[in-house]
């Protein structure tokens, strides 16, 4: 899990929270995220899946996709499909993944970059792996997360962020013990590279064996940390959480995780994506590749996908929907 790294003994270090000011939050929930395919057959972990979407809000969906050794010939991605009302975030971890959208977006991102795309009104995308992956085979690990869209928002003209790796603010913890990679928002007034349109921090940590890591975390944030690799625990109560698990943190002014010491010898480290954002407290009517407010929302944008309102397909690529936006 390479993504990207540094010697934590030369970066700037986060404090850890004044308990005399600053309140732990309580650990809510933790979730075993359940597997599943998604595109052409690529593997995901549904990674909130059981969690309400008063808990996850302003997060909509998030997947865990791969981690895979692909053989040659193997590696899979999406066909063309729309999207309307929400942004979509693809953080790949190892491997490959090419973009292309309806309005001009597109790029190839690898090891430890992110593609930002703000579907709003409507967008027209696919997602592959380059043909060059697809003929050697090779690892694949990433995440893609749906960030929702304020009702004022959701139509928004589309817009597409490629962020690189080496763009993301790097961070340790107080003692050294943990990288923190800041993709958007801010931790602790360091800001990341990632312009949103709902306030979010998106930070990827990697936390030593044995190591703990408290961390200021914003009041008027929800908070998540979803494993990547490894075991350990979260809260000051040590709740044990591993590879795949979710936990959902209650109010408060700062987070702990703790990583383990007995992980196996392939992820020795505890990999969390910690995640944060300023609830929206608005309708959510969810259906397929749509985030409205209400159901006569979804179903115009039903009828806007139809009768070609999101964009065109650029006429060198070939159409591999079926006409049902709700299979994407």
């Amino acid at each position: 899990m390479p993504a990207v790294t540094a010697d934590t003994l030369t970066l700037s270090r986060v404090p850890a929270p004044d308990p005399a000011v600053m309140s732990q939050r309580p650990v809510r929930s933790v979730t075993t995220a359940p597997t599943g395919f998604e595109g052409e057959g690529f593997p995901v972990r549904r990674a909130f899946a059981g969690v309400s979407l008063a808990d996850l809000d302003p997060f909509i969906h998030m997947d865990q996709m791969g981690e895979v050794e692909y053989a040659p010939g193997e590696p899979k991605g999406t066909p063309w499909h729309p999207h309307r009302g929400f942004e979509t975030v693809t953080y790949i971890i190892d491997g490959t993944f090419e973009h292309q959208d309806s309005h001009g977006g597109g790029g190839t991102i690898s090891n430890g970059d992110t593609q930002w795309m703000t579907a709003g009104s409507g967008i027209l995308h696919i997602e592959k792996p380059p043909e060059s992956l697809v003929i050697s085979g090779g690892m694949f690990h990433g995440i893609q997360l749906w960030v929702n869209l304020p009702r004022a928002n959701k139509f928004n003209a589309p817009r597409y962020q490629d962020i690189r790796g080496g763009q993301a603010t790097l961070l340790s913890s107080e003692d050294g013990g943990a990288l923190l990679r800041v993709i958007a928002g801010e931790l602790d007034g360091h800001a990341g590279p990632g312009s949103t349109f709902t306030p979010i921090s998106l930070v990827h940590t990697t936390i030593s064996p044995g190591a703990r890591l408290n961390l200021p975390w914003n009041r008027g944030f929800n908070a998540l940390a979803y494993v990547l690799a490894g075991v350990g625990t979260v809260g000051e109560d040590q709740r044990p959480i591993h590879k795949g698990q979710l936990a959902v943190f209650g109010p408060g002014d700062a987070l702990t995780l703790t990583a383990g010491t007995s992980a196996p010898a392939a992820e020795p480290n505890l990999e969390v994506l910690l995640l944060g954002g300023a609830p929206i407290r608005e309708p959510v009517a969810h259906y397929g590749p749509f985030v409205m407010n209400t159901r006569a929302e979804l179903m115009q944008a039903f009828e806007d996908y139809q009768a070609g309102r999101f964009g065109v397909i650029p006429a060198e690529q070939l159409p591999h929907t079926d006409g049902d936006p709700a299979r994407a």
